[in-house]
């Protein structure tokens, strides 16, 4: 499998084209892959960086960082992974300049798309005007309720276990463990501070179960009312886990909201909360 950032550096040979921003890797974007990997062609993806919204002004909250996508498109299995820097020039492409620039010249034959596909200038193509460009266009049926937005709702509410399911995993947050308060170690329960793009989608505010690096995990996101935050931290409290964690990446995964995050009358009330959070985390069942 390579992974590319241009065109001409893939093979021109026939290729079924898996088209999209594909944030996420959910369950329907999987099935779109695969539908590529059954073409009997070279199965390739085709997906964007930056998000389009994003370069279009939009606000965005992104289920995955571009490295996690990768790596779940990697997962999926298809042969060829091309990443296009989305810009304002290439969105200003009429659809046959974008057929013409990125398709043709990897040797696409066919195109994996839902009939409600659509792309370049103005949203102007469409499945039709691919097969009139003389391409063939493979049905991806709709995988029922499964969308990023919807996705984006569940985690804004706290839905883990349901955006689980459209997902096909848990969802994850990843960052750079940064220096914190570090009240955490001197409550008993040593945490690690996690910086993430600003892009990215954190949950809503609340204590989760859930793990990271092969252990179980007890994470906080919020303010922190008790000591009278007002700035958003995510501290995760690795269970059974020993070791320094600082300017190191971490990824973490949450399995369910447990609780809202709240002050206390007192700090032994707040440690008797987390011990219950912490065995709460240790009993949860991870999303399959």
């Amino acid at each position: 499998m390579s992974v590319v950032r241009s065109p001409a550096e893939l093979e021109s040979t026939g290729r079924a084209v898996a088209i999209g921003t594909f944030d996420g890797v959910h369950r329907g974007h999987r099935a779109a892959i695969e539908v590529a990997k059954a073409a009997g062609l070279r199965s390739t993806v085709v997906t964007f960086d930056p998000h389009p919204r994003l370069v279009l002004g939009y606000d965005v909250q992104l289920l995955t960082t571009l490295r996690r996508r990768i790596e779940l498109i990697e997962e999926a299995g298809p042969d060829d992974i091309l990443v296009v820097e989305f810009t304002e020039a290439l969105s200003r492409l009429e659809p046959e300049e974008f057929v013409s620039r990125i398709l043709e010249p990897i040797g696409t034959r066919a195109v994996v798309a839902a009939e409600t596909f659509r792309f370049g200038r103005g949203r102007k193509g469409d499945v039709e005007l691919l097969r009139r460009l003389g391409l063939d266009v493979i049905d991806v049926p709709l995988v029922g309720g499964v969308s990023s937005s919807r996705i984006r709702e569940l985690l804004v509410e706290g839905e883990m276990r349901e955006a689980a399911a459209l997902l096909g995993r848990p969802h994850e947050l990843e960052g750079t463990v940064v220096s914190g308060d570090q009240r955490g170690g001197t409550l008993g329960f040593p945490t690690a501070n996690l910086a993430v793009d600003p892009h990215l989608l954190v949950p809503a505010y609340g204590i989760y179960a859930g793990a990271a690096l092969d252990g179980r995990a007890a994470i906080s996101i919020g303010v922190n009312p008790h000591y009278g935050g007002s700035e958003r931290r995510i501290e995760a409290f690795l269970l059974d886990f020993e070791g320094d964690l600082y300017g190191k990446e971490l990824g973490v995964e949450l399995w369910e909201r447990l609780r809202d995050e709240r002050a206390f009358g007192s700090e032994e009330e707040l440690i008797r909360q987390i011990a219950l959070d912490v065995e709460a985390a240790r009993s949860s069942i991870r999303p399959s």
